[in-house]
């Protein structure tokens, strides 16, 4: 195997864990995100959940709420091991009229 596809299986992952950990200290951060995402939700985070949590998708592999002032930190708080944003547009900010189609 060349020195080039070793340092890239290498890179990859390292690349990956970056990205996830960057998002997931945005999330921590900020309420920039209209929404937020948790990963593999469990039946205890489930029924820890905040009362005025608002839950858009659900599935055994995600968990999609709406974001509001503090979320990821009840989330945290409530058992969730990773919580990541959802909804970004990228490096741009969302306008005025794209936070209100998302409401």
């Amino acid at each position: 195997m060349s020195t080039i596809i070793k340092r890239g299986l290498i890179a990859l992952p390292l690349v990956l864990l970056g990205w996830i950990a960057v998002m997931a200290i945005v999330m921590r951060n900020s309420d920039a995100a209209p929404g937020a995402v948790v990963p593999f939700p469990t039946a205890a985070l489930m029924q820890a959940l905040p009362k005025d949590t608002s839950i858009l998708d659900m599935n055994r592999f995600a968990l999609t709420l709406a974001n509001r002032p503090g979320l990821a930190e009840d989330l945290y708080r409530a058992g969730a091991l990773l919580v990541l944003p959802a909804g970004l547009t990228g490096c741009l900010p969302l306008t005025e009229a794209q936070r209100r189609q998302m409401q």
